[in-house]
């Protein structure tokens, strides 16, 4: 009974802290994010002129990672919506959105008047209701410079089948939050987890809430029993039976001063409804023991849910913390979970049998030239390291590393299976490179990954390849669109602030002069470097693309005792007085 007591009481303190935490951190959040209010206004202004649809064949989307992929419920397309990219300097965030034809292998963008704003790390999950709804929930704006963030706690409904964006507002539903799970199940939005980040604190969520697609109305669950610790970017998965799967995930913690621990979670939850999906059931939550074989542990993984009842994750992340630096190992593997079995299990791929019908003629005839004195090879039992190099447009050669391990080995196995071991041992196979934070969709069973993104030393690698592969024969991938090396830019990170400033300028009018030791003549070259306003620009896209100089600019000048927030604001304003006097 004591014991009891003393976790009660533990569980209890520990919720305080949360709270308190979570307020610490919702008074700070909310300085930043009304500064970036104004800027998400402006771009909305823009959106707000549009007045009527305009698809447009065009190539593959820009390169860019946590987006949303999203299977059309009735035709054989596939929906991606917004994401970012990251180019070294400055951030991008967007909210178009492009239509894949499976059949055709095009692109298509889609001006739809009044769309969400520009965000990334939302959710998005689709229901076959009225020809088909793709609803939106969450995520984040980022500032261009990277430094300040404000996290959506929106609802949006893209109805396919008119083409039309509607926001719906209801009360009670989640704080505003990124790197949230959402998932469809028995006529409700499932949403889990998140977190909620300001320039200097953070906070995680174990939360779960449910939007009813009846009545439009959220409501907080309160399952029994002990939940997963608060998490991002876990695994969730639906079951036939209404309840809920959820897998791993990514937190961590300020464990002193400056000082945050990653924790990459491997456990394992059921979420059980007793109840036909409303809002009154009861959910539990209980800790699942699956058997097999479980992924290593990593975070970004991109999650799907493939054919069969069976859940899967591709790629993801395993970063090795330094003191001084992150080392990461990327993946480009898939596992599945089957949700009957409650088993893990790694996807291989296997030799199409007409291939393999080949082969196995190829090797009879060899060994009958070759006669009884042949030694033939073995197939590699341990990890085989493939090298991989990438060239971008500056001439930057990128060598990707990645260790897939050797065929298991079983007591009993037949020739044709050792031939066939063998001989796919033998040949490059072609694969996505290994990633994270990509877009997963599964559609008539074959499962579609687009873009994400990799690290090599301190460059960041964005991607916008597109690749497929039947999950029920698992013959391999198929490269649907190719990366291409010139859509790729990267803008070294300067060593100081005096650097960085000069080689902004640079960038953006036009290569800096050597500084002058008055300080009359450095403040001349200033004003004739400023980022001139391209023709045509609008105010929000000209303060989207040059904030980190008006920043830089403003900081100088107001020296570095300045509160940010007031930084920020002089920046806006001179940019904006600027701006008018161009145009």
């Amino acid at each position: 009974m004591g014991k009891k007591g003393k976790r009660e009481k533990k569980g209890k303190g520990a919720e305080k802290t949360a709270a308190k935490m979570e307020r610490k951190v919702s008074r700070r959040a909310k300085k930043e994010e009304e500064d970036l209010e104004a800027l998400i206004a402006e771009f909305q202004s823009l959106d707000a002129k549009k007045t009527q649809v305009i698809e447009t064949s065009c190539p593959p989307p820009s390169p860019r990672l946590n987006g949303s992929l999203s299977a059309h419920p009735e035709k054989d397309e596939l929906i991606l919506f917004g994401g970012e990219y990251f180019n070294g300097q400055k951030t991008y965030l967007y909210n178009d959105l492009y239509v894949y034809s499976i059949r055709k292998n095009s692109w298509t963008k889609v001006e739809i008047p009044n769309p969400p704003p520009r965000r990334c790390a939302h959710q998005a999950a689709v229901v076959p209701t009225a020809g088909g709804q793709l609803w939106v929930f969450g995520g984040e704006f980022a500032s261009p410079s990277g430094e300040q963030f404000y996290h959506y706690k929106d609802l949006w409904v893209l109805h396919l089948a008119t083409k039309t964006w509607e926001q719906i507002k209801a009360s009670g539903g989640p704080s505003g939050r990124s790197g949230h799970r959402m998932v469809a199940c028995k006529r409700q939005l499932i949403v889990f987890g998140g977190f909620h980040e300001s320039t200097r604190d953070y906070i995680y969520y174990n939360d779960v809430y449910a939007f009813n697609l009846d009545s439009f109305t959220w409501s907080k669950l309160a399952p029994s029993g002990i939940g997963p610790a608060p998490r991002s970017g876990c695994q969730m998965a639906p079951t036939p039976e209404g309840s809920i799967v959820i897998y791993g995930g990514y937190s961590k913690q300020r464990v002193k001063k400056d000082v945050d621990k990653g924790t990459l979670h491997t456990d394992m939850f059921l979420l059980k409804t007793e109840g036909s999906g409303k809002e009154e059931d009861k959910w539990a939550w209980s800790r699942l023991s699956p058997s097999g074989v479980k992924p290593t542990p990593r975070s970004g993984f991109a999650v799907a849910m493939g054919p069969n009842n069976r859940s899967l994750l591709f790629g993801g992340v395993h970063d090795e913390e330094e003191e001084e630096s992150i080392e990461g190992d990327f993946f480009n593997d898939i596992y599945f979970y089957d949700i009957g079995k409650n088993r893990w299990f790694p996807g291989q791929l296997k030799v199409p049998k007409s291939e393999k019908r080949k082969r196995r003629r190829g090797r009879q005839a060899e060994a009958e030239g070759a006669g009884d004195d042949e030694v033939q090879k073995e197939a590699p039992q341990g990890p085989v390291e493939i090298v991989k190099e990438v060239v971008a447009e500056d001439g930057t050669v990128m060598t990707i590393k990645q260790v897939i391990s050797g065929p298991a080995e079983e007591k009993e196995r037949s020739e044709s299976e050792e031939e066939e071991e063998e001989d796919g041992a033998s040949g490059p196979q072609v694969e996505p490179c290994p990633r994270s934070n990509a877009m997963l969709a599964v559609k008539h069973g074959v499962l579609y990954v687009y873009g994400g993104m990799f690290e090599v030393g301190d460059r960041q690698f964005t991607l916008s390849d597109l690749y497929s592969i039947d999950l029920h024969k698992m013959e391999g991938w198929k490269v649907l669109v190719e990366t291409d090396p010139k859509a790729q830019e990267w803008l070294e990170e300067s060593e100081s602030d005096e650097e960085e400033e000069d080689g902004m300028e640079g960038a953006e009018g036009g290569e800096q002069e050597e500084e002058s030791s008055e300080e009359e003549s450095e403040d001349e070259e200033g004003e004739e470097q400023h980022p001139s306003v391209q023709p045509g620009e609008e105010h929000a896209d000209y303060l989207s693309r040059t904030e980190q100089y008006w920043v830089k600019l403003a900081r100088s000048n107001m020296g570095p005792d300045a509160k940010e927030k007031k930084v920020v604001k002089v920046a806006h304003a001179m940019a904006k007085t600027f701006y008018e006097d161009s145009v």
